[in-house]
């Protein structure tokens, strides 16, 4: 995987602007509501409880990329990414945003199949797998957050049922960007239609051939319970997309997949030059046991700078704080 700092560019960079301020408000008292890290909201009319009566093509909304901004002194610099394929930690949120206005213009529903993440443009379309238990859900893009350090996605109240991590609160993940879907999505919102992710046409292995036609849109019920299935996907002539009341999936698929055991680390630094490793490590010397670690990505070697393994998430949150307080603002909690 080609780490976060070759994508991520820190630092001399402007404040974002009041509306990332005004989510950042919101992020906080959504802690006190949830105890989990949220993403934030612009519109002041929640509807906690209460799924939408949306219809899964969404009404208003837009797309959007963003100008970077800093959330507890950390630079994130929004960009389309369609190679980003990441594992760290995810949560979720829900009841305290129910309702309100994403960061790009939708109305949230808690109960909708879809996410916050920190870059990535939106709409996107991920496929996110927990690493815990291997299910795996494919989830729409449409807000920024989450706002805490340590985590790389926010999912939906839905998603993280789906998943299997909702009442824990957090789950160590990997998040991959689909790219044909993503692509359709961004072509769409840019003609000013925000669509569901159940109006992606995808074949066998979710490839993404075409979109599925208007007339092919009828009325039926949702799903009542979600399938497990390690099947391939229907082939595109025999799809058929449904139109439902709720802003659930007419057919939610949850793909349980192999995994194997993983450990958490907090990486501060990976360098294509050895010597600036080393450099690294001493430095951390305070704040635990640094290991250097060579990789490859891409044919390029790599020297990470690491601290853990560590025992769970409240010891990489610990050690991720000391880090960033210390001014090590580019570490990140890491799953391997």
């Amino acid at each position: 995987m080609m780490p976060a700092f070759a994508r991520w560019r820190l630092g001399g960079l402007r404040a974002a602007g009041s509306g990332v301020r005004r989510r950042l408000a919101l992020a906080v008292a959504g802690l006190a509501v949830s105890g989990l890290a949220a993403c934030g909201s612009t519109d002041p009319h929640p509807e906690p409880g209460k799924p939408s009566t949306a219809t899964n093509v969404l009404s208003k909304g837009y797309y959007k990329v963003g100008r970077p901004y800093r959330v507890a002194g950390v630079w994130y610099t929004p960009a389309v990414d369609y190679g980003y394929d990441e594992t760290g930690i995810a949560s979720w949120y829900g009841p305290g945003f129910h309702g309100r206005q994403t960061a790009n213009g939708e109305r949230y529903d808690q109960y909708d199949l879809t996410a916050a993440h920190p870059t990535l443009p939106m709409p996107s379309l991920v496929r996110v797998t927990n690493l815990e238990n291997g299910r795996q859900i494919d989830l729409r893009v449409n807000d920024r957050g989450p706002f805490k350090n340590g985590r790389i996605l926010d999912v939906s109240k839905r998603g993280a049922e789906l998943l299997g991590f909702l009442r824990q609160g957090t789950a160590k993940v990997r998040v991959q960007v689909l790219e044909r879907e993503s692509r359709q999505l961004a072509a769409l919102a840019r003609n000013g239609e925000i669509a569901g992710s159940d109006l992606i046409a995808k074949g066998p292995g979710g490839q993404v051939p075409a979109m599925v036609p208007p007339g092919e849109v009828s009325e039926a019920p949702a799903a009542p319970v979600p399938t497990v299935s390690a099947e391939p996907l229907p082939a595109p002539e025999a799809v058929r997309v449904t139109r439902v009341a709720t802003a659930l999936p007419s057919s939610p698929t949850v793909t349980q997949v192999a995994v194997q055991p993983s450990r958490l680390f907090v990486q501060a630094g990976a360098f294509s030059e050895q010597v600036n490793a080393v450099r690294l490590a001493q430095r951390l010397d305070p704040f635990g046991a640094p290991q250097i670690s060579e990789t490859e990505v891409g044919g390029q070697r790599f020297w990470r700078v690491r601290i853990g393994p560590l025992d769970g998430v409240a010891e990489a949150d610990s050690v991720l704080t000391a880090l960033i307080d210390g001014g090590f603002t580019q570490s990140r909690v890491v799953v391997d």
